[in-house]
């Protein structure tokens, strides 16, 4: 039964990629992988968005219920494709299936829509759910985090992303901050104001050298990056506003409240404010003990953390993240996936969560 999911796999990944799918425009690749789970994914199919859901008919409340999900859309074809992004094109010499959004997530999400269909067909000490969400590459409100609330209690996820097919046991969260320090504007010819941008260059010092007290085993240091700076209007007066923006990478180790909270009492002495846009993408971690990670180290895969963002980061419950495909590969010209991938993606899906007790 194995190669017939492979086939099905691959022509469904095919299919999808023919369909433009970037993030929040992702309506003809969800009406591609709605008409595929309905004739093909046991279970009652429904739709919310572009989000697509697949439940049991048979859902037991008794038991515990597993999730298994993984993103429809994509970025922007970056400049430098040599392919066209939008023409799957299989290269048979490499055994490489070429186009948009074929390593990230596709290849993931057409290995557990294969492996949902072996496991929902057979006998389970559990429920299963599949979720083929959208806007995930702009952590969009329109994606899992609007099927959350309609769902029923979920003891476990796997989120299906390009890890090589091994398990991402903890994954780094993120906050944008936006800063600003005043001053007060004057003639930059004679001795006026008080400049903003001087009064900043303390606070951007400090925050490129600044260490939490905790590090993360799996994830180590929160990560904080000034990554844009506008000040002034013209070049003779002096600017009394200096803003800048700050990328913080959060761990398992603080919430993204308690980073927050931190990294404000450093800056206040200087007089500068720090203003998240969202704390809403945490990070996230589920111990090693776990059965599921368990079952994966008998089948020689080994655990890391992970520093790119998931839709983990807007789930509550405890989740892993596993997926055919490198992370390198991911938002580059002339993305691909190795056909192999795809098939061991499948098998290990498969072994790794039938008769699976937890």
């Amino acid at each position: 039964m194995t190669d017939d999911l492979y086939y099905d796999a691959i022509d469904l990944l095919k299919s999808l990629i023919s369909h433009p799918s970037i993030s929040r425009e992702e309506k003809e690749a969800a009406d591609v992988f709605e008409t595929f789970a309905k004739n093909n994914m046991p279970g009652k199919t429904s739709r919310i968005g572009n989000n697509i859901i697949v439940t049991p008919t048979g859902f037991d409340s008794t038991k515990k219920t597993i999730l298994l999900n993984s993103h429809i859309d994509t970025v922007k074809p970056v400049p430098g494709w040599t392919r066209e992004p939008y023409s799957p094109d299989i290269d048979y010499e490499n055994e490489r299936l070429y186009g948009l959004g074929s390593n990230d997530a596709g290849a993931s999400l057409v290995s557990l829509a294969a492996a949902y269909r072996y496991l929902a067909e057979t006998e389970q000490n559990y429920n299963l759910i599949f979720v083929a969400s959208a806007e995930e590459e702009v952590s969009g409100k329109g994606g899992i985090e609007s099927v959350i609330p309609t769902l029923p209690h979920i003891d476990f996820a796997i989120v299906g992303e390009p890890t090589g097919m091994q398990p991402a046991i903890a994954e780094k969260g993120l906050m944008v901050l936006d800063g600003e320090v005043t001053g007060v504007s004057g003639h930059a010819a004679r001795n006026e104001g008080v400049n903003a941008i001087y009064r900043a260059i303390p606070v951007i010092s400090l925050l490129s050298q600044m260490q939490l007290p905790k590090t993360s085993t799996l994830l180590g240091d929160v990560k904080i990056s000034v990554t844009q700076i506008n000040a002034g209007t013209q070049h003779n007066v002096v600017p009394d506003s200096c803003k800048f923006v700050v990328d913080v990478r959060t761990t398992d180790a603080y919430s993204n409240l308690e980073t927050l909270s931190i990294i404000q009492r450093a800056v206040e002495p200087f007089g500068a404010t720090l203003e998240p846009r969202s704390t809403r993408l945490n990070p996230s971690s589920i111990d090693d003990s776990h059965p599921v990670i368990s079952r994966l180290k008998m089948l020689g895969k080994t655990p890391f953390g992970s520093s790119t963002l998931s839709d983990q980061a807007l789930m509550p419950w405890s989740s892993l993240k596993i997926g055919p495909g490198d992370s390198a590969r991911s938002h580059t010209a002339d993305e691909f996936i190795e056909l192999d991938e795809i098939r061991d993606a499948i098998e290990t899906y498969i072994r790794t969560l039938d008769k699976l007790y937890f």
